[in-house]
């Protein structure tokens, strides 16, 4: 399966409010997207994060293009800060490891 992890950090108290309207749809979204097969969401050290479990990558990169979360991308450079990082797995990571693994690996924006 296709590992998906997000920390984000709003830029601040306008951000916030904005990131929030954006970001509950693109997590419905995500729950009723063919192919995937988890998604959480929990506040970390300052940072929204998101877990998902997809299929396949594949699975996740219509997801990622589409709908409710494409338009969350598109803002997101005007709201947030934050990482991501994808990977292949066999298991879904804790909370722990997840932040972990996106303090080392993600990619900054």
């Amino acid at each position: 399966m296709y590992i998906s992890l997000t920390g984000l950090k709003p830029k601040g108290f306008l951000s916030y409010i904005r990131f929030w309207i954006l970001a509950i749809p693109s997590f419905g979204q995500a729950q009723k997207t063919k192919g995937n097969l988890y998604s959480a969401v929990k506040k970390i050290n300052g940072y929204q994060c998101t877990i998902s479990a997809w299929e396949s990558r594949d699975h996740m990169l219509q997801f990622m293009r589409s709908g409710a979360h494409l338009k969350a991308m598109k803002a997101f450079h005007s709201i947030a800060t934050g990482r991501t990082y994808g990977y292949e797995s066999d298991t879904i990571p804790s909370w722990d490891e997840a932040f972990a693994i996106l303090e080392e690996k993600g990619k900054n924006y």
